[in-house]
C-alpha cells in the first residue's frame, strides 16, 4: 500500500472484524480547547468515527474538564465520562484511567491524543501487553508519544502519520 490513504484504512476496515477496543478520548485535544458546546463535542466525535471503527461493545471512555461533560454527553451518550478540572484536567482524568485498565479486556488501546504527558503512560500500557494506537492531528502530536506508541494516525482522514512506528516488545 503505497498512499497515505491505503495505510490509514485498515483503522476503520481491517479493524472491523476484531476484538474489543478501549478508546481513550481527550476531547479537549481534539477540538482544541474545552467543550463549550454539543455542536463542538458532535465534531470531535465525526472526526474521530471517521477514521476509527466504533463498535457497540468497544469501551469509551472521554476525558474533559467539568466544563464539557454536559455537552459531551449529549454528543455522545452512554460513554464513560472522566471528569478534572484545572490545568491538564482531562489528561489527569484519562492518566488515571490508563493506570487502572485491565489490558486483557481489550485487543487494541486507542489513545485519541497528541499530548506528551500520555507517553509514559502509553509504554507502560505495552509493557503490559497492550497494543496502542494514537489518533491525533499530525501538528499537534508530540514526537515522544508518536515514538511510544505501535501506530500513530492523523485525525484527518486520509493521512498516516506512522505505521507501526517502534514500540517494538
Amino acid at each position: 500500500m503505497s498512499s497515505n490513504l491505503a495505510a490509514v484504512l485498515p483503522l476503520k476496515a481491517a479493524h472491523s472484524p476484531r476484538g474489543r477496543q478501549l478508546i481513550l478520548v481527550d476531547i479537549e485535544n481534539v477540538v482544541g480547547g474545552a467543550v463549550l458546546t454539543p455542536a463542538a463535542a458532535r465534531w470531535a466525535r465525526t472526526q474521530i468515527e471517521s477514521v476509527l471503527s466504533v463498535r457497540a461493545d468497544d469501551h469509551v471512555v472521554i476525558g474533559m474538564s467539568h466544563v464539557g461533560l454536559f455537552d459531551s454527553a449529549l454528543a455522545w451518550p452512554g460513554k464513560k465520562y472522566v471528569v478534572n478540572s484545572g490545568p491538564n484536567g482531562a489528561d489527569l482524568a484519562l492518566l488515571a484511567e490508563m493506570e487502572s485498565v485491565r489490558v486483557e479486556r481489550y485487543d487494541e488501546v486507542v489513545l485519541v491524543s497528541g499530548d506528551g504527558i500520555f507517553t509514559e503512560a502509553v509504554s507502560a500500557l505495552i509493557d503490559r501487553g497492550a497494543r496502542v494506537t494514537v489518533l491525533t492531528h499530525r501538528a499537534h502530536c508530540s514526537k515522544r508519544l508518536r515514538l511510544a506508541a505501535h501506530e500513530t494516525v492523523d485525525l484527518q482522514p486520509g493521512h498516516n502519520i506512522s505505521s507501526d512506528n517502534g514500540a517494538a516488545r
